[in-house]
């Protein structure tokens, strides 16, 4: 009759009971107080005292699983499984004889146990997936068999045998040896239903990539397009560079910075928000191409597209501009999608989406006329912009009091309620007000205008790119124009640095800059309906629960 495990107790296995032969404390520990008994009967569900007392009896049996240190595997499951079925075609096997790979050593978490009487199969779960083990009474013997029966769900092993196929076609390991390398104290999740509640996936992510094999598929692609933009960037001799995590000043981004305090300089300090400012000074250094991938904080909002901590690129590449961010952007994005993916084409929530270049290329102001807002070519003023604003209905888009706001800042807020959400195929929209592009270069012949863009993705921000402004004196009078923003209430206003300023001053060549949100991008090329599906470990509120 076939038994199987379930959560860690045999199906009609029985606790050992308290102070029996069977509980036997490890040698040389005291045995539990009353009040330490008591403190584990309400720490510890059934399952997880049972699982404490068959470590009790290993470890006074001299068979401690914490005590081994290594064991040497020669294949994952899926070489393994290719390796065999490459032997199987290869035409090499002896006719009559199945195939075998012999001398393999594997090692994983079990999964699930199906015992035969005198010969038993696990699954077995390693990093690349699962592989059948066939383990057989005669091969280990009665003493060493009734052992490995007493290993729970979750425990992790390894065996030493060879491959081979077994009469219902599966491809196994046949175990010649096994050894208990962790015992697992704390019952998988029920294996039929899984681990589903995101709450509990987010805050306990190792138990997400163990029971939950398409979640581990997503950070090996996560790593493979972060790997490909890399690539991409280096074989265009780019150099990357690591810039100040803490700063003295939150800059080079509108956002609301972390704050915290170095002690040895009795010094307030900053979470970047942006490594702009510095890879700007590797330019007037003379680096011409350089990048930086890594975090940044901002201390703003959490839901489907923002986390407090991200991963952005920031690139800049001397004597180009925002027209050679938009190539390099295509090229970028579209590489680490084949990478990804193999295509340019990706399926996203039910949407095709085509990355290959040319993307379509829009102006604020036309992107604003087609998605149903007013036409801002025919507002001259601040005063008419700002009619303008209570007359469709803007104010919950201005960061700051109507009053105050500027023709740039209302376009902007224009922008974000009629056209953002409809800019679904990758576009570029260009051409931003100067009065929200503080580092940015005026439009030839426009004042109002900065050669900016940003890129949107499925209604998204990606990524925002400049030709770069690089006079130290209008960059000075814009930062002190952002100063008076702030006093304004803008928190989100860029804060003034003086030795910027005074890198310019040494001189910094024409230069274009773009940003992007790697993990945005992830998304989309893992159809990742969250950001925190794609975040390892997601900042979120402690379970006080």
């Amino acid at each position: 009759m076939s038994t199987e495990w379930d959560d860690g107790i045999r199906q009609g296995g029985k606790a050992p009971k308290k102070g029996s032969a069977q509980e036997a404390a490890p040698v040389g520990v005291n045995p539990p107080s009353a009040e330490a008994e008591m403190d584990e009967a309400q720490r510890f569900s059934e399952q997880q005292r049972v699982r404490r007392e068959k470590l009790a009896r290993l470890q006074a049996e001299g068979r401690d699983p914490f005590a081994v240190v290594r064991f040497d595997q020669t294949h994952h499951s899926a070489e393994l499984k290719a390796a065999f079925e490459a032997l199987e075609k290869s035409g090499t096997v002896p006719e009559g004889q199945g195939a075998r790979i012999e001398g393999v050593s594997v090692a994983g978490r079990i999964m699930s146990f199906r015992d035969g009487g005198k010969a038993s199969f696990v699954d077995l779960q390693d990093r690349d997936g699962r592989i059948q083990l066939y383990i057989n009474i005669d091969d280990l013997g009665a003493e060493e068999y009734a052992h490995i029966k007493t290993f729970d769900r979750g425990d992790i092993v390894g065996v030493t045998g060879f491959v081979f196929r077994t009469r219902r076609g599966e491809i196994s390991v046949h175990v010649k040896t096994i050894q208990l390398l962790t015992k697992g104290l704390e019952p998988l999740p029920e294996k039929y239903h899984g681990l589903q509640d995101t709450e509990v996936r987010y805050r306990r992510r190792y138990l997400d990539l163990v029971m939950n094999p398409e979640v581990m598929e997503t950070f090996k692609r996560r790593t493979k397009i972060v790997s490909a933009i890399r690539d991409y960037l280096d074989s265009r001799e780019f150099i990357e560079v690591e810039t100040p995590i803490l700063a003295n000043i939150a800059s080079g981004a509108a956002a609301r910075p972390f704050i915290t305090k170095s002690n040895a300089l009795n010094l307030q300090l900053y979470l970047r928000i942006a490594t702009e400012l510095y890879l700007k000074r590797c330019i007037v250094g003379g680096m011409e191409r350089v990048y930086d991938m890594g975090k940044n904080f901002r201390n703003e909002g959490i839901d489907i597209r923002h986390n407090p901590e991200f991963t952005m690129i920031e690139l800049y590449q001397a004597y180009t501009d925002y027209k050679g961010m938009m190539e390099l952007c295509e090229g970028l994005v579209s590489h680490a999608a084949v990478k990804a993916t193999g295509a340019t084409k990706v399926n996203y929530q039910g949407t095709e989406l085509e990355f290959a270049a040319p993307w379509r290329r829009v102006t604020m102001i036309d992107a604003v006329k087609e998605y149903g807002g007013p036409d801002f070519k025919l507002i001259s003023t601040d005063e008419e912009a700002r009619a303008l604003a209570t007359e469709r209905g803007l104010e919950g888009e201005l960061k700051k009091k109507l009053k105050d706001c500027t023709k740039g800042d209302i376009l902007n807020a224009a922008f974000e309620k009629f056209a953002e959400k409809n800019l679904i195929q990758p576009t570029f929209v260009m051409d931003y007000p100067t009065d929200i592009s503080p580092l940015t270069k005026q439009k030839p012949g426009d004042p109002t205008m900065t050669e900016r863009f940003e890129a949107f993705i499925y209604g998204r921000e990606v990524a925002n790119a400049y030709s770069e402004l690089n006079d130290p004196i209008v960059q000075l009078d814009r930062f002190r124009q952002q100063a008076r923003e702030k006093e304004l209430g803008d928190d989100e206003a860029y804060a003034l640095d003086e030795d910027f300023v005074s890198s310019l001053e040494v001189g910094m060549p024409p230069t274009g800059g773009m940003g992007i949100g790697i993990d945005r991008i992830v998304m989309f090329l893992v159809d990742a309906y969250s950001i925190r599906d794609v975040i390892l470990f997601p900042t979120m509120k402690p379970d006080l629960g």
